[in-house]
């Protein structure tokens, strides 16, 4: 470790990090009015500890906190671009009064409701699944008249989630994959398991979203289109795909070291200022939930982790399990690191995984901060019980249909 010390405390067999970690989500469940200053003193905690005592993967002391720094910071830095850049989106979107016209596309009843879903699920496979599930979030907020049950906007967590798992395009972890020499349809095979756990969690909770508040049956006959906020929501999804096409084709290596993405959606916000004014006042929320998910990233980097159990289905499904309290990011860098995974298992597994919890996924937080109530632990599992029901059913379908299949990763590019 670069002469970093090697003092490690346990506590009954367990690394002092990963206590500080656990009583860090453990104060994040129980006080979600908490959820910032929580995280905030847990990664504060954490980086204390590591710099007194074990050092880091990069060095001991100051040093080595900078050298840690300096390889998260441009993940860190995407997610900060792209939950500020795409909260800014979402409302671009909603005030083009787009949502407006999908009433006279939808069925009607419950159907309308999981089609809705199933519109983010099919977005999310080329588009990132944040911005994916804050379009979710603002149709619903239309075509429900503001009144969105908890166990629906656990399903546009998870539709989001679901269909970004079997995209390269679609969720952070397989833009990794991609980057690391994993082809497009290694991953791609996901999809059957997105589909059943889109089916099982989603429909039930349309059902439940149509007894609370029915989707609009019909709307004016002539909706007046903002073409101008439709055209910034164009710019802005188009220039995120062009970003992350760019990088992963053409700059793979630049992935690492800079930002792209995040700095691709500001770029064309900024272009787009004298289109339409942004609501800059959905900013200070969209920061406060990014600044929380920066700080779970931050706790999880620093976690003594150097390898995971052998690769298999079970040792798979377990990560997926993980990822709904441990950022999926670190552990899909462990997994490339191992190989010997079935790709579209292990996409299938970190992307659907973190939607069991509201700060599981990046989506997931992105979407909290839309609607504030959704922070409770307690409240999304026992609303969004179905998600964890659809994880093990999509996994159990593809294991059974397709099989598992590891593969090694080509030399890197």
């Amino acid at each position: 470790m670069n002469g970093s010390p090697s003092v490690a405390i346990e506590i009954a067999g367990i690394p002092v990090e990963f206590v500080l970690f656990g009583l860090t989500l453990l104060g994040v469940a129980l006080f979600h009015k908490w959820v910032l200053p929580i995280a905030l003193a847990g990664a504060a905690a954490i980086t204390a500890y590591k710099l007194a005592f074990t050092g880091f993967s990069t060095g001991a002391g100051v040093k080595g906190l900078a050298g840690h720094l300096q390889h998260e910071w441009a993940t860190l830095a995407n997610l900060l671009g792209l939950l500020s850049g795409f909260a800014l989106l979402s409302r671009h979107f909603e005030k083009s009064h787009f949502p407006l016209l999908l009433p006279r596309f939808l069925p009607a009843g419950w159907l309308g409701a999981f089609g809705m879903l199933a519109a983010v699920f099919v977005l999310s496979g080329f588009l990132d699944n944040i911005a994916a599930a804050l379009i979710g979030g603002a149709m619903a907020h239309q075509l429900f008249r503001a009144r969105v049950h908890l166990a629906y906007l656990v399903a546009i967590v998870a539709a989001a989630n679901a269909g970004g798992a079997g995209s390269v395009l679609g969720d952070t972890t397989t833009t990794m994959l991609w980057l690391a020499g994993v082809q497009p349809l290694q991953v791609l095979h996901a999809y059957l398991a997105a589909a059943v756990a889109l089916l099982i969690c989603g429909i039930p909770a349309s059902i439940q979203q149509q007894r609370l508040s029915p989707m609009l049956a019909r709307v004016h006959s002539h909706v007046a289109i903002d073409w101008a906020r439709a055209g910034i929501v164009a710019l802005i999804l188009a220039s995120t795909v062009a970003a992350n096409v760019m990088v992963n084709l053409y700059l793979p290596a630049s992935a690492d070291r800079y930002p792209v993405i995040g700095v691709a959606v500001w770029m064309a916000i900024v272009v787009s200022l004298p289109w339409r004014r942004p609501d800059w006042e959905v900013l200070p929320e969209a920061l406060r939930g990014a600044l929380f998910l920066l700080s779970l990233v931050l706790c999880a980097s620093m976690m003594p982790v150097d390898r995971l159990p052998v690769p298999s289905a079970q040792s798979a499904f377990g990560i997926g399990v993980v990822s709904a309290v441990f950022d999926n990011i670190p552990l899909t860098a462990l997994a490339i690191r191992q190989g010997g995974y079935d790709w579209g298992f292990l996409a299938y597994a970190v992307g659907f995984g973190g939607s069991m919890v509201w700060f599981g996924s990046s989506a997931g937080v992105a979407l909290a901060n839309q609607y504030p109530e959704s922070k409770s632990v307690w409240l999304w599992i026992r609303q969004g019980w179905p998600v964890a029901l659809a994880y093990l059913a999509g996994f159990l379908a593809m294991l059974l249909i397709l099989g598992w299949n590891p593969a090694a990763i080509p030399a890197a590019k």
